[in-house]
């Protein structure tokens, strides 16, 4: 796939006007967008660049971070603090994201979006308020390992480093998880089946699939 050259900033004004004209697939009235990609990729940089560029151009949207949806420590913890097949199948509460998230932005729903539900640091719900995101408001929902679940994304972006990359940028102390990335490289293929693929090896000059 050739990739082009951008910057941060054109890239997200290119993805917003792409997305005041995106449609829900469902026939709904809010269109749900992915930025998939490793923490070390940070998919939430360009996910709240985005929102900002919506917002200039009049566009409502909401950014939500899948690790506000992590399970309770008892269950995501079971097999050691430093299990990838845990990491890759059991960290975040899927159910949730479909009961709080994508079940209220159904056609039909309410637009009532629980914007988090778990603190890993306290190992408690945050008890925060539900969002209402009004009708064409636009879900920016970002995190890793989003496109292994079959969420019902209208557009996706992944974030793709190199596996280089993605060691040389992974926290040492987290370098247990690289074997999940390698996992879900070769088991959903993120870079080939996202309708939009970012390529940031280098922080400074992404490149993209356009």
């Amino acid at each position: 796939m050739r990739l082009e050259a951008i910057t941060w900033d054109r890239l997200a004004e290119q993805l917003a006007d792409r997305l005041l004209k995106l449609e829900p697939a469902d026939g709904g009235a809010w269109p749900c967008v992915g930025f998939d990609g490793a923490p070390a990729a940070r998919p939430v940089d360009l996910a709240e660049r985005v929102a900002e560029a919506l917002r200039v151009r009049g566009r409502p949207s909401l950014v939500i971070g899948a690790e506000g949806f992590l399970r309770p420590a008892s269950l995501r913890l079971e097999h050691g603090r430093r299990d990838a097949e845990s990491y890759y199948g059991g960290w975040f509460d899927t159910g949730a994201l479909w009961r709080e998230v994508f079940g209220p932005l159904d056609p039909g729903g309410t637009g009532r979006v629980l914007p988090d539900l778990w603190d890993p640091v306290t190992d408690r719900a945050t008890r925060s308020p539900y969002v209402q995101l009004p009708p064409g408001g636009i879900l920016l929902l970002h995190g890793p390992l989003l496109l292994r679940h079959w969420f019902p994304f209208d557009l996706t972006v992944h974030v793709l480093l190199s596996q280089g990359a993605l060691r040389r940028r992974t926290p040492e102390a987290d370098h247990w998880t690289l074997p999940a990335f390698e996992r879900y490289e070769g088991e959903a293929d993120p870079a080939g089946t996202a309708d939009v693929l970012v390529r940031a090896d280098d922080p400074r000059h992404p490149a993209w699939s356009g």
